[in-house]
This record gives C-alpha cells, sequence and structure tokens, in this order.
C-alpha cells in the first residue's frame, strides 16, 4: 500500500454518560493517499465509512486473503483514474448492542451528534479536506443516507449498499427468533448480561435478538422502561404484536422518508444505491421501493442490482467510491 494509515484518538463529550455505558474515547482511523499535502490549495475530497452492524472500525481492516483492504481499492481507484487523490474515514460507532444506526437515540447516545458536531470538525481541522461523503453498507448504508438526508451542508454525496428499509421485509422476520429467544429471560436486560458474559455459549439465534434489541433502542426508545430504555413492538411473555411501537419503527424506514427528504437529496452530487438480488435480509426490496420513490419525485440517483446476497460484496466499494471519487473530484 502507498499511502498512509493513521489512528486519531479522540475524546467525546457528546458521548458522556451514555445510557449503555460505552466508552467515550475511540480511534478514528484514516487513510491518506501517497501524495498528500496538507497546503493543497483544493483540498481533498473525503469518504467518512460507517461500519455495519456487528463491525467496529477496525472489523474494516480485517485481512482477508481472498480478497484486498478498502484502501487498496480507493489506490486502485487513484491510479487507474489519475485525476485527484481522496482520503477514507472509519468511523467506529460501535456499542453494546452490536452496532449503530447513526442516529440519536435516549436509549444508546448521541451518535448523530458525534460524528456531525465532534467527529466532522476533527477531522477538518487535521486533514486537507474539501468535499464530503458518506458511505456504508447495511446499518451503515442506513446510516449514510439518513446522515446524509439531515446533513446535506456537510455531505455531499451518498453511497448506500444493501441499507435497511422496507422494515416489515427485513425485521419481521426475526421478530419470532427474538421473541423465542428473550422468553428464556425474566426481562432482556438479564439476557445482554448473559450475551456478554458468557461468550461460548452465544448461537446465530443470539446475534438476531441483539439486532432486535438494537433497532428497538434506535426507533422506539423510552426512558421510562427501565428496561434498556426500550420498547419492543411485541411482548416478550405472549409475543402479542404492539402496533403502536411498530409504528415508531415505520417513522424511521427510509422508504418513508424520501418525501419528507426530497429538497435534501436533490442536493446530493451523488446518491448512488445498490443491493444483491438475492440478500438473506430482503433488503432488495426496500432498496428498490426507495429508487421507485425517487423516481417519482424526480430524484436524481443511481440504482443497480447485482447477482449476489448480503455477503462478502466488498468488491461492491470498487464501484461506489469510483463514483465517489468521479462525484466530488
Amino acid at each position: 500500500m502507498k499511502g498512509k494509515v493513521e489512528y486519531q484518538s479522540f475524546e467525546s463529550k457528546v458521548l458522556q454518560d451514555n445510557p449503555l455505558g460505552d466508552p467515550t474515547k475511540r480511534d478514528i482511523i484514516v487513510y491518506t493517499p501517497e501524495n498528500y499535502h496538507s497546503s493543497k490549495s483544493s483540498g481533498y475530497p473525503t469518504v467518512f465509512m460507517l461500519p455495519s452492524f456487528g463491525n467496529d472500525s477496525y472489523s474494516v481492516l480485517r485481512h482477508d486473503p481472498f480478497s484486498i483492504s478498502i484502501f487498496e481499492r480507493l489506490e486502485n481507484i487513484i491510479q487507474n483514474q489519475m485525476g485527484r487523490d481522496m482520503i477514507l474515514v472509519i468511523i467506529n460507532c460501535f456499542n453494546k448492542l452490536g452496532g449503530s444506526q447513526y442516529i440519536n437515540s435516549q436509549a444508546v447516545g448521541r451518535y448523530e451528534d458525534y460524528i456531525v458536531d465532534e467527529i466532522v470538525p476533527f477531522m477538518d481541522s487535521i486533514y486537507n479536506i474539501s468535499k464530503r461523503a458518506i458511505l456504508g453498507k447495511s446499518s451503515g448504508g442506513y446510516g449514510a443516507l439518513s446522515l446524509g438526508m439531515h446533513h446535506p451542508d456537510l455531505f455531499r454525496a451518498i453511497a448506500a449498499h444493501s441499507f435497511d428499509s422496507c422494515f416489515e421485509y427485513c425485521y419481521l422476520p426475526d421478530f419470532p427468533v427474538a421473541f423465542r429467544t428473550l422468553k428464556k429471560y425474566p426481562r432482556p436486560k438479564a439476557w445482554l448480561t448473559e450475551f456478554w458474559r458468557d461468550e461460548a455459549s452465544r448461537i446465530k439465534d443470539d446475534f438476531t435478538t441483539l439486532n432486535i434489541l438494537s433497532m428497538a433502542a434506535h426507533y422506539s426508545p423510552n426512558l421510562d422502561n427501565k428496561e434498556l430504555n426500550i420498547d419492543l413492538p411485541f411482548d416478550i411473555n405472549t409475543g402479542n404484536f404492539k402496533e403502536n411501537v411498530w409504528a415508531l419503527w415505520k417513522r424511521h424506514d427510509p422508504i418513508n422518508l424520501v418525501s419528507k427528504y426530497e429538497k435534501e437529496l436533490r442536493k446530493m452530487e451523488l446518491l448512488y444505491l445498490d443491493c444483491g438480488i438475492f440478500d438473506e435480509f430482503n433488503l432488495q426490496i426496500g432498496t428498490k421501493v426507495f429508487s421507485e420513490k425517487c423516481k417519482s419525485l424526480n430524484i436524481n440517483h443511481e440504482y443497480l442490482e447485482f447477482n449476489g446476497g448480503h455477503f462478502n460484496t466488498g468488491y461492491r466499494f470498487d464501484i461506489s467510491l469510483r463514483k465517489i471519487y468521479e462525484a466530488l473530484s
């Protein structure tokens, strides 16, 4: 690798006293290209990357002998395009519920404010940044869309791979699994304590359950409910579906936000979406619906389907990074 990877430690004020007691001091991983100069007048387009659920910033760096790193992908693009260089910033918002949707939540913490009010200015103070893009897959893709829609003044391009959407298709199928798992415990907090205490006993259903608890913490937090400060969309004793809580979740569904943020989405120099047609979480449905809603409002965007599923799709970053590179350069 020709460029340089640095770890910038940052102590957050926004995350002080976060409800889950997660660390407030975290590393931000930053890649700068080989020819980076802090005094370059035009600055450098910069991609802020959001890890998917179950991953932190270090997960992005794990070596896969069957693939190449995100940094190598970016360097290949820079070399082939023979144009401007680009900076890549990998943000860490991991928490005890397994990951982030990158929105503010009374049950998890103010992670949107953490990124917008702290990380972006911190990066601007250290690096020679011009335009910014936001990139992610799965929960990271959801966060990329959410942050991009909320802050078009900060992010000029959005690339969202296989993002959480059409919640009926991607979350509802997991409710019976979470119900079956949580029913064995007197309360969800007891299950969460056991999850982190006994690593050896974790099974696939546990990670599905963790995901549902995390989504509830982001979409239906409730400080009056001292049980993890959340309301679940089903009764953990009877399984009875709670329409009022589900309605809170649906308010956060990207397909229900397109018209609300039509003006902001129009400001993007790039809105790129893609998903595998065999996505294991049915996210190809929501991605398609989101695209169709953008079409109906004449919101300029690019939407691609590919022959694949949800996992082992790092090669899709070759496409999104190139498109970001072209849009911001």
